[in-house]
Order: structure tokens, then C-alpha cells, then sequence
């Protein structure tokens, strides 16, 4: 297993195997490349703690295509300033999401941070709650559609060779003191930093049950869920 995830409402759960995660994020990735993404478009992803949220990223992560992740709970407005600084090309969200009960609208509210963000061309979005929301055709995506007949084998979308310095992604600052700012990780250097504390510090196993209490738009969610 790769992930136990449990989600709202209560009872929604899913048990996901390293295959079956392999399987999902390759598919996707052959779906962004229809979209234009290559090693080097950047990408952004809005979207709440879904398993398909770790499928975003490890589908740009294998495309070479730096992403930046907004926590779901931001503003518009948040989300506009960080894809507009990184002039992404494409964004991923969801029609909704879930937290403590409520909707939360993730797709209205990509919709208004992208009036000023003049470099996305297209919007994934994931169908979560099933919920009415407004459509663009040409730039809007349902993710079910991109992904519909694309191929599972990891052949068909192998993994992007990267030299170690090459951005994986860029992670901004919350901004409660200044404007946000972009924080680089590379590639390899991040990838070994996480692997080694997850070995030394949190004594990991590969039969150990792990739940990291972080939401993915954090660094800590990146490095220790993702």
C-alpha cells in the first residue's frame, strides 16, 4: 500500500498500491502532454487533500515540469499572485473541495484567480463533490476526459532524465510579512534531504504505517506525505 487515505464526508476511503498510484500518475501524465507539458512548463495545482493531488505532482515531477502547489485554502487572489509569478501554463483543481463539512469552491475561485493570469492556457479539473460549476471550453478540462483512454504502462511515459540541479518545484511563502516568495528545490538535492530523514530521523520501514498530520500545500506535506 501507498496510501490509507480518509477523506470527507465520513466514510469516503480509498487504499492505494504503489502500482495501482504508478498506473494513475502515468496516465495523467500522458494527459498533460496532449496539453502541451514538457520538461520545463511550469504548472500549478490547487486543490484539497485528495490521493490526486500526489498524482499531480508526481505526474509534472516525471514530465520534468516544475509545479507549484497553493494550499486549497487560499484566496483567489493568493492563487493569481503565485501562477502569475511563475507564469504557469497550466493549472490543476478540482470543482470543489471538502473541509469540516462544507464546500469549499476550489473551481470558482481558480476561475476568478486566472482573469489575472494571463499564461495559463488550460485548467484540469478533478469532479470531487459533483457540483455545478462554470465552464470554459478550449481551456477547462475535466480530468476524468483528459485522462480517458490514455495508457497505464510506464513505457509509454518514461520518466524525464534531470540534472540535479534542475527545479523540481517552487514552493511560495505564505506572505503574512511581504510580498511571497518562490522557494526553489531542486532535484536531487531535495529528493536525497527528504529520503535520508525519512531513514534516519523517522526510522521509515517499507512495512511501516506512516500518517504525516500536514496538508500537502506545506513543505511538510510535500516532503513527508508527497
Amino acid at each position: 500500500v501507498a496510501y490509507h487515505w480518509e477523506g470527507e464526508p465520513v466514510g469516503d476511503r480509498r487504499t492505494i498500491t504503489f502500482a495501482g498510484l504508478q498506473r494513475e500518475v502515468v496516465q495523467l501524465a500522458n494527459g498533460l502532454k496532449k496539453l502541451g507539458v514538457r520538461k520545463g512548463t511550469p504548472v500549478g495545482i490547487y486543490m484539497g487533500m485528495v490521493p490526486e493531488i500526489a498524482v499531480a505532482m508526481l505526474a509534472c515531477a516525471r514530465l520534468g515540469a516544475p509545479h507549484t502547489v497553493v494550499f486549497g485554502g487560499f484566496s483567489a487572489e493568493a492563487l493569481s499572485d503565485r501562477l502569475h509569478d511563475m507564469e504557469c501554463e497550466v493549472l490543476i483543481t478540482q470543482d470543489e473541495g471538502w473541509r469540516r463539512g462544507a464546500r469549499v469552491p476550489l473551481k470558482r475561485n481558480a476561475d476568478d484567480a486566472l482573469e489575472a493570469s494571463p499564461t495559463v492556457r488550460h485548467s484540469v479539473v478533478l469532479r470531487r463533490t459533483g457540483g455545478e460549476v462554470a465552464w470554459e471550453d478550449g481551456r477547462d478540462h475535466w480530468w476524468h476526459e483528459l485522462v480517458e483512454g490514455e495508457s497505464d504502462d510506464p513505457a509509454s511515459c518514461p520518466c524525464e532524465p534531470m540534472d540535479a540541479e534542475d527545479l523540481l518545484y517552487l514552493l511560495y511563502t505564505s506572505g503574512t510579512t511581504a510580498k511571497p516568495k518562490g522557494i526553489a528545490h531542486t532535484t536531487a538535492g531535495y529528493l536525497v534531504g527528504v529520503a535520508e530523514t525519512h531513514r534516519l530521523i523517522f526510522d521509515i520501514k517499507p512495512d511501516s504505517v506512516y500518517w504525516c498530520a500536514a496538508d500537502v500545500g506545506w513543505v511538510t506535506g510535500h516532503s513527508y506525505i508527497v
